[in-house]
């Protein structure tokens, strides 16, 4: 049991962000707040037999690395926003961390080891959020409005006047919106604002659990044509989400490096961060280098952000989604691009992909996998499979190029693809699509020999 005038030296720092250390009896304790290399006394919350979790209480060494958080609502104390994990981190040590996270995980629980680790992706670390949801709360007592992300570890909403991941026009609008929900007559029954930006348009999702009034209604517009607000109302499920107006400029983004114009609807999947999904899907292809004769399958395909660059490049790419909803989408993006004619999509649950569905599928020459947090394990057990029990009528593809938002399951079906199915993982890399969060983005590359 970790005593409270001990002083226990920081190690690492693990995936929450928690310092790692040793007490005196060697046992494990997380410690939150605390960085490597400093030496610490905390005050331990929670006991369990191999491992203690605290809260660091005082500080003697500190590190080189501590920076002073930019946001005020950052931190331990009472009331502090959970919507980031490092501001106490310098940038460049976060990304270092999270390389590491990937390579232990691929270790580990893959029981992979990378040729090649590639060169981080980085980008802005402030301002970089396009899409947020943020929760909304009427304080009947205090007679106030709160608009912004969950405290930490709280379902209550924390009390911001500014963050500084989103755009600084929306860091500036949190306190207005206070307001403006405050003079709205159903106030206690809008429960969130959902954020989704674009190069060009700032668009909001406004949750309503009953009819607006029309007084409501007006209330909007005005601050909508205050502060360049595109409203949009969701009365119930995400296919009830609607323009309050019609006309206005187009919710899109684009990705110049391929002459592509990708329009969404708010509620649509997109990456949080433009600037680094801009790079990722340029590094992405050039992993994978297509060749015009080729036919590649891009599963988990979305509204097409890998799809139509690879038409660019490819003979043929056929798309491959589970939400039908999606799928419309990316036909429609593939025709106002031009590439209807070099596209495919279809709507399949890839979570229960089997062996006859990948021979259905056809042969490809490369794949671009990309999928939700769950990973892909049914496409990486499908393709295990058909090695073990080879096929006349299947060939697996040359390369693979699969993109992660989390380690764990990467590195589990990356154990499969190398470990089963005979590829080599030839290299791997963080890509820092969340700064000040322990979220860890990443892309990898899988090879036949």
């Amino acid at each position: 049991m970790t005593q409270p005038d001990e002083w226990l030296t920081v190690e690492s720092l693990d995936i929450e962000a928690q310092g790692v250390a040793h007490n005196s009896e060697g046992k494990v304790v997380f410690i939150e707040g605390a960085l490597p290399g400093e030496q610490v006394q905390v005050d331990v919350g929670r006991r369990k037999n191999q491992w203690e979790q605290a809260t660091m209480r005082a500080m003697r060494r500190e590190s080189s690395q501590r920076v002073r958080p930019a946001c005020p609502h950052f931190g331990l104390h009472a009331g502090a926003c959970g919507g980031c994990k490092m501001q106490h981190l310098h940038a460049g040590a976060q990304v270092a961390i999270k390389q590491r996270v990937l390579e232990d995980n691929l270790a580990h629980l893959g029981k992979v080891k990378s040729e090649r680790m590639l060169r981080p992706i980085e980008g802005p670390t402030w301002g970089y959020r396009l899409r947020a949801r943020l929760s909304v709360r009427y304080v009947a007592k205090k007679g106030t409005v709160l608009v912004g992300f969950h405290e930490r570890k709280s379902r209550y909403v924390a009390d911001m006047s500014e963050c500084h991941v989103l755009p600084r026009s929306v860091s500036d609008m949190l306190l207005p919106l206070r307001e403006l929900i405050g003079s709205m007559d159903g106030r206690d029954r809008l429960p969130q604002i959902e954020l989704a930006g674009s190069e060009a348009v700032t668009a909001l999702v406004l949750r309503h659990l009953e009819p607006l009034s029309g007084a409501d209604v007006t209330r909007l517009r005005e601050f909508g044509a205050k502060h360049g607000v595109q409203w949009w109302l969701q009365p119930k499920g995400p296919e009830t989400v609607h323009l309050l107006d019609d006309g206005g400029p187009e919710l899109a983004y684009t990705l110049p490096e391929f002459g592509l114009t990708m329009p969404f609807k708010p509620t649509d999947f997109t990456q949080v961060n433009h600037q680094i999904n801009t790079v990722l899907v340029g590094r992405a292809l050039r992993l994978l280098q297509v060749q015009p004769g080729e036919r590649v399958i891009d599963w988990f395909c979305g509204l097409g952000n890998f799809t139509l660059p690879l038409a660019t490049q490819a003979r043929e790419v056929l798309g491959i989604e589970g939400s039908e909803v999606l799928v419309e989408r990316s036909r429609q993006n593939a025709a106002r691009n031009g590439l209807a004619a070099k596209t495919s999509f279809a709507a399949r649950n890839l979570f229960e992909l089997t062996p006859d569905d990948l021979v259905a599928f056809g042969r490809a020459d490369k794949w671009l996998v990309d999928p939700p947090r769950e990973g892909a394990f049914a496409l990486a057990k499908a393709v295990a499979d058909l090695a073990e029990s080879p096929r006349d009528d299947w060939q697996p593809p040359q390369r693979i190029v699969y993109v992660s938002c989390n380690p764990a399951t990467l590195a589990r079906d990356a154990g499969l693809l190398v470990n089963v199915a005979g590829y080599r993982c030839t290299a791997a890399g963080a890509v820092n699509m969340f700064p000040h969060t322990a979220h860890v983005e990443s892309i990898a590359v899988f090879e036949r020999p």
